[in-house]
């Protein structure tokens, strides 16, 4: 099993910034990408980022691009997205996952950590 636990979240006004943390543990071996997700209440849970934990290739959801970066640390296994330039539309509880493939969807995913909330005034 692999567990992921998010942290970082907290409350910022429009134009800040705010880095949020994913770290795994268990069987990591068998992970091969690391993705962010964002749900806000009533609404689907969106693809953000995600990164190849080997080459550190990453994708982004457009309206995130320019603003937020993915990263990862060996040593630490653990997930970073930066996000800059923060909107009120970014306002949501984030979500981390790992699977195989840097999917776009859910379904690619096979672990999920329990989301940390992050909430963005204007």
């Amino acid at each position: 099993q692999v567990q992921l636990v998010e942290s970082g979240g907290g409350l910022v006004q429009a134009g800040g910034s705010l880095t949020l943390s994913c770290a795994a543990s268990g069987r990591t071996f068998s992970n091969r990408a690391m993705g962010w997700f964002r749900q806000a209440p009533g609404k689907e849970r969106d693809f953000v980022a995600a990164i190849y934990w080997s080459t550190g290739v990453a994708v982004y959801d457009d309206s995130v691009k320019g603003r937020f970066t993915i990263s990862r640390d060996n040593a630490k296994n653990t997930v970073y997205l930066r996000m800059n330039s923060l909107k009120p539309d970014d306002t949501a509880a984030y979500f981390c996952a790992a699977g195989r493939i840097t999917g776009r969807t859910p379904q690619s995913y096979d672990y999920w950590g329990q989301g940390t909330q992050v909430t963005v005034s204007s």
